[in-house]
């Protein structure tokens, strides 16, 4: 295939029907903006310049396309005249010749193989214009494909200016063309915004051409899923759902068990090795990795989380952790960011874990907190412990050694070390170390106050129990 000379992107768009202070361009799908989706299938076709008109919110879409595209260009279209006028400005200081391909931003469902054959096709026949054009189910919104007994696109027509009969055509302009750019130069400058909505569109170069004596051809893509914008939020949705649809089977073909893919939202750049087992209700997103055999969900969430083999994560939200082999998660547990779990460790319900390391073989069994810790091996966590970590301006450490019991109920007041093989007492709040094979008992001792209850509580239901059970003043 040649080498296409130029790619526009054009992004100019206000994002009004968005109802957004953010660009449309830059809205999130499967992890990667929208622009970011696209471009990951344009950079695929290695063309030697890439232009992107930019408009709305310039300076957020400029920072954006800095760190994705850096190579990039960008012009800025401040009178907000059409496709037409976007088109102009980013020719107006390329001087090349060759060909061009001009693409909406806000498709971001586009893929290198279709982009791909288009070229193909384009530079094949040797045509000086071509558009990508597609049947839709509901045409309504976009500009109609006007066709010749020959198959030669006589023009296109945009909806706010198309007749009834025009609307009636099933055939819709993507807003993908490719143009030999020393035509396109020639006839752009000719456009005129005599038009419903007085712009400068560039679907009117194609009777521009036309008019030339060269012809201009439509080439009709397979999937017409893969053309569609986005303009409004429920656009956003139905395309986020195709995006899905696509990374989810293409894990399940590689070996990945999801049992409901519909409920099943997996971002770009998550890695799932075969034999991974994942139930509805589960998001997975950022640098995730999941290795074989693991168990995730149901109603799981993982960012940029590591899960090694064999590991289960039920019904948890997980951020920036790792889980080791075969250890255990949940239900209901929160692991915060810098948790590590070791191999057959466990973090279980209504646990919460934050910058600290549970050793292997350890259990952080049922409600309790560990924050800014270190726990050695074998060792096991009583129900609703505490790790005091904040002392209201600094965190402090904990250190919990191998085969150590820590109570229920127990406070660990940062800093503080437990030693390997000691206890603490349930109960007890521990404020200071507790050296080696110690028990650390930090509570006042109890004391029953006799008759309390028959002196205080005269009328109430437990006096009357307790006279029965024999208890006096």
């Amino acid at each position: 295939m040649s080498e296409l000379s130029l790619v526009i992107l054009l992004a100019a768009g206000d994002s009004k029907r968005m109802k957004s202070k953010q660009s449309k361009v830059l809205h999130k799908i499967a992890g990667r903006s929208v622009i970011a989706n696209l471009l990951d299938s344009v950079e695929q076709l290695n063309a030697k310049n890439l232009t992107v008109v930019v408009g709305a919110n310039k300076d957020e879409v400029v920072e954006h396309l800095s760190k994705i595209a850096p190579k990039a260009k960008t012009v800025f279209q401040e009178k907000r005249d059409g496709t037409g006028g976007a088109t102009q400005l980013a020719l107006a200081d390329y001087k090349g010749d060759g060909t061009v391909l001009i693409l909406a931003g806000d498709t971001p469902l586009l893929t290198h193989q279709t982009l791909s054959e288009f070229v193909q096709v384009h530079q094949k026949e040797k045509q000086s214009a071509s558009v990508l054009t597609a049947m839709l189910p509901d045409p309504t919104g976009y500009g109609r494909v006007i066709r010749g007994d020959d198959g030669q696109i006589l023009k296109i027509v945009e909806e706010k200016d198309a007749s009834e009969i025009e609307k009636e055509i099933d055939e819709i302009n993507t807003g993908v063309y490719l143009f030999d750019l020393a035509l396109l130069r020639d006839v752009i400058k000719n456009l005129k915004s005599n038009n419903a909505q007085n712009e400068l569109y560039l679907t009117d170069v194609i009777g521009l051409i036309n008019s030339t004596g060269k012809k201009s051809y439509a080439v009709l893509s397979n999937d017409y899923t893969e053309t569609l914008g986005i303009n409004d939020r429920a656009q956003l949705a139905e395309v986020s759902a195709i995006m899905r649809d696509r990374i989810n089977n293409q894990h399940m073909l590689n070996g990945v068990a999801i049992i409901d893919p519909a409920n099943t939202w997996i971002d770009h750049g998550v890695e799932i090795a075969s034999d991974v087992v994942i139930y509805p209700g589960c998001a997975i997103s950022g640098k995730s990795v999941i290795k074989t055999g693991a168990v995730i969900g149901p109603r799981t969430t993982l960012e940029d989380c590591i899960v090694d083999e064999g590991a289960k994560v039920v019904e948890s939200n997980c951020t920036e952790s790792k889980i080791g082999k075969d250890a255990k998660v949940g239900p209901f547990t929160y692991l915060r960011k810098g948790s590590v779990l070791a191999n057959e460790s466990k973090a279980g319900a209504f646990v919460e874990i934050k910058n600290s390391t549970v050793g292997e073989g350890t259990k952080v069994a049922h409600l309790s907190y560990v924050g800014d810790a270190e726990i050695g091996k074998e060792s096991n966590i009583g129900a609703a412990t505490i790790f005091v970590n904040y002392d209201g301006e600094s965190k402090h450490k904990t250190k919990v050694g191998d085969h150590v019991r820590i109570g229920s109920d127990t406070m660990l007041v940062a800093p503080v070390s437990v030693g390997d093989g000691a206890y603490t007492a349930a109960g007890s709040v521990i404020n200071e170390d507790v050296p080696a094979g110690a028990i650390g008992i930090g509570r006042a001792r109890q004391v029953n106050i006799l008759g309390w209850v028959l002196k205080k509580r005269k009328d109430s239901k437990s006096a009357a129990a307790a006279k029965k059970a024999g208890a006096k003043e």
